[in-house]
């Protein structure tokens, strides 16, 4: 049995803490905040409870995956399916995913879903396991078979010339899942679409902070000491140090974004290179509610999104963006009383502080407002409002609140990506987190977890 300090009780810090302690090893999880969490969050704007963060789940099948390898109830949470995974406005176009019948795009739709959608179990077999392990190679050869020698989403969906393309456009996009455009994520982003379409898009019965708090029951359950109000200020070969004393570790696992680490590590923290995208989130409880026919989930695409993708990879602001509006009525989601809303506006990371009244964010909100077919602004709906900016990201993530750390190559992006988990100089330390296993959310950042965790113990068993 080793003692293992893991660094960080966000969402890869949680379930790799737990999957250790269960293997049997003695394990203390240190947090710097009051809460556990990372970068999910939950909220109180004006008496109603609002979730910081990830705000869908995608491939549930990753959950039941940890949930099984964890010997826990996949009931801890309890997932609502959505009616569908959003309502996309684009070019002067409306349109859900999947694609109803009336619509004009629908035959394209459909001979792409016929294609993509029966990838989901393939998907997630690569999510939770190592892609180079045999296990993967049926899912590979299949993902392969489909995407040929066309690598990026890009170079695929461009492949597709019979695709509309407002469809086209709106299916690449999902690549800012992964902070970077679609020239720098695997073919494996194009499917993601038909997937979740058929799979579904959830979110959990009183939030998206309900995952970290199972998470946090099941680590307790393992036997795993967690912590919180720890803020770490060194980790050596051996130890690792905090504001009130240190922990002595035969094995340190850093759910912190890469960055940090350096940091704590006494390295020289280089100049960023190029980073992923950061986001302005506002958060706020409506006066009453928006009008029915407005989505659950809905994504406003930029006039450019070309323009859009180059101005985040050079660290500018945009001159629009893509956004999320999620609306939560009353009662649906959140024991509230009133509706509220989240409307979270790409933005590149330049550690920047954003209020209301900054120029970008009401330009966007007016735009969004009336792509969207409002009265009002929907910040003018808000009885109060919460801002979470780069510079809020920046405070406990990467250092210019880039979301998923810096921007890797194609072929280091999504569930193909493989991290420096540990390397020659530290083998003693290990990683996790969304700066590690880049793209893909809440999903990901578990797989990612179970992942580096099976590799932990083929080398130190319990």
């Amino acid at each position: 049995m080793s003692r293992i300090v893991v660094i960080g009780a966000g969402l890869g810090g949680l379930a790799a803490s737990a999957l250790l302690a269960r293997a049997g090893h003695d394990v203390t999880l240190l947090e710097r905040a009051a809460t556990v969490g990372g970068k999910s969050r939950r909220l109180d704007v004006d008496g109603e409870r609002i979730d910081s963060g990830p705000s869908l789940v995608t491939f549930p099948g990753v959950w039941d995956e940890l949930c099984a390898r964890l010997g826990a109830d996949p009931g801890e949470i309890e997932l609502e399916r959505l009616p569908e995974v959003g309502r996309y406005y684009y070019d002067g176009e409306e349109v859900i995913l999947p694609v109803p019948p009336e619509h004009p795009w629908y035959p394209a739709w459909q001979r792409f879903s016929d294609e993509h959608a029966p990838l989901a179990d393939d998907v997630t077999a690569l999510l939770v396991a190592d892609p180079l392990d045999r296990r993967s190679l049926p899912a590979l050869r299949r993902l392969l078979a489909v995407y040929g020698p066309r690598l990026s989403t890009r170079a695929y969906l461009d492949s597709l010339t019979w695709m509309p393309d407002g469809l086209r456009e709106i299916i690449a996009i999902h690549t800012l899942n992964a902070g970077v455009p679609p020239e720098r994520t695997p073919a494996l982003y194009a499917s993601m679409p038909a997937v979740m379409a058929a799979s579904g898009v959830w979110v959990p019965r009183g939030g998206v902070y309900e995952i970290p708090l199972a998470l946090e029951r099941m680590a307790d359950a393992a036997g795993v000491d967690i912590r919180t109000d720890e803020t770490v200020t060194r980790i050596e070969r051996g130890r690792v140090t905090t504001a009130s004393g240190s922990f002595a570790a035969d094995i340190v696992v850093s759910a912190l974004d890469a960055d940090r680490v350096d940091g704590l590590l006494g390295r020289r923290r280089r100049a960023p290179r190029a980073l992923s995208c950061s986001a302005v989130a506002i958060y706020g409880a409506l006066r009453q509610p928006l009008p029915e026919r407005i989505a659950a989930h809905s994504v406003i695409l930029p006039t450019k999104p070309d323009a859009l993708h180059r101005s985040l990879a050079a660290g500018d602001e945009p001159a629009d963006t893509m956004a999320f509006v999620n609306l939560y009525r009353a009662g649906q989601v959140y024991p509230n009383d009133r509706s509220t809303l989240a409307v979270l506006l790409t933005a590149p990371a330049d550690g920047s502080g954003y209020s209301l009244e900054h120029p970008f964010v009401r330009r966007e909100i007016e735009r969004i407002s009336r792509t969207m077919g409002l009265d009002e602004l929907l910040t003018d709906s808000m009885t109060d409002a919460a801002v979470l900016d780069p510079r809020y990201f920046g405070t406990f993530g990467e250092r210019h609140g880039a979301l998923y750390g810096a921007a890797r190559p194609l072929w280091m992006s999504g569930p193909f990506h493989q991290p420096a988990h540990h390397d020659l100089r530290t083998p003693w330390l290990w990683r996790v987190g969304a700066s590690v296993h880049p793209g893909g959310g809440i999903p990901a950042v578990l797989g990612g977890a179970m992942m580096v965790v099976e590799k932990l113990l083929k080398r130190h068993p319990a």
